[in-house]
């Protein structure tokens, strides 16, 4: 009995050590062919993607930064652990929604959305756009994946600076880490943040903001609340800014910012009320 239990354990490790705990999805429209990067000059393929630009996924949820100048992160909500994205690219048809696939809850509109990244200017926001040219990468590896886009030469305070942001996710996390970069010359002040809307909860608390309800999207089978929640940097943050439609958080001037996204959503079995992600989003800032 012993040995056959033993032989189970093994089995079923290394069955769970083979699978696909995390993924990445770019493709053309015209073709749908996966791609591991591209580029635009004019830094607009919005229209030209599939989910109108490089996503990525663990188990729990996805993420989408827009190749346009609002190179906003958008989320992919899911009903159950598992890949979703190569296969139904983001937008399952309403039955299959219905039958348990994903779906996009998420409305970042014109917004920085969860943890996208800007600029400041010390008065007011500073798009990631014109651009002299913008790249889009994704990488999938044994324990993590992750999305990037570069944004070459964007005016900035009389100067141009290319802006990196990465956003990864792991196998054994529901968080995932948004770090951004700009390459070379002088610092600059990030901007990012998570947007609003009247309806929704908004929790402003000294490690995290959290957003839980349901937002004006109108391209899912239905319209179900969701959770989002940004862990702030421990350091680096010089203010806080709530405006009528996202909660800002500025940087001081800096080369580099790292921290931390989730989300959720009321059709998980586990996380699928704001009392339950406000537990989650505690947890993982503790570990």
């Amino acid at each position: 009995m012993k040995n056959w239990l033993l032989m189970l354990f093994i089995i079923t490790a290394i069955s769970m050590s083979g699978q696909e705990m995390t993924g990445v999805s770019l493709f053309l429209k015209k073709d749908g062919q996966q791609i591991d990067s591209v580029y635009s000059q004019q830094g607009d393929l919005f229209r030209k993607l599939g989910h109108h630009g490089p996503a990525v996924e663990n188990q729990w949820c996805g993420y989408r930064i827009y190749f346009d100048k609002k190179a906003a992160i958008d989320v992919y909500s899911k009903a159950r652990p598992g890949l979703e994205l190569k296969e139904k690219k983001w937008y399952p048809s309403k039955n299959e929604q219905m039958e348990g696939w994903g779906a996009d809850y998420y409305k970042a509109g014109n917004t920085v959305g969860l943890g996208g990244i800007r600029l400041w200017d010390g008065e007011k926001i500073v798009p990631l756009h014109p651009v002299s040219g913008r790249w889009a990468r994704v990488e999938h590896t044994s324990d993590s994946s992750w999305m990037e886009m570069v944004s070459e030469g964007v005016p900035y305070m009389g100067k141009k600076v290319d802006v990196r942001v990465r956003v990864t996710v792991y196998n054994d996390s529901r968080t995932a880490r948004v770090e951004a970069d700009a390459q070379g010359g002088d610092p600059v002040q990030f901007v990012t943040g998570i947007n609003y809307f009247d309806d929704l909860h908004l929790v402003i608390a000294d490690k995290y903001v959290v957003t839980w309800g349901m937002h004006p999207e109108d391209v899912a089978a239905e319209k179900i609340e969701v959770g989002a929640a940004l862990i702030l940097p421990e350091t680096g943050i010089r203010e806080r800014k709530k405006l009528e439609d996202q909660y800002l958080l500025v940087t001081e001037p800096t080369h580099s910012l790292s921290f931390r996204i989730l989300s959720a959503n009321a059709r998980e079995p586990r996380v699928n009320s704001l009392e339950t992600f406000l537990e989650t989003v505690e947890l993982q800032i503790r570990k």
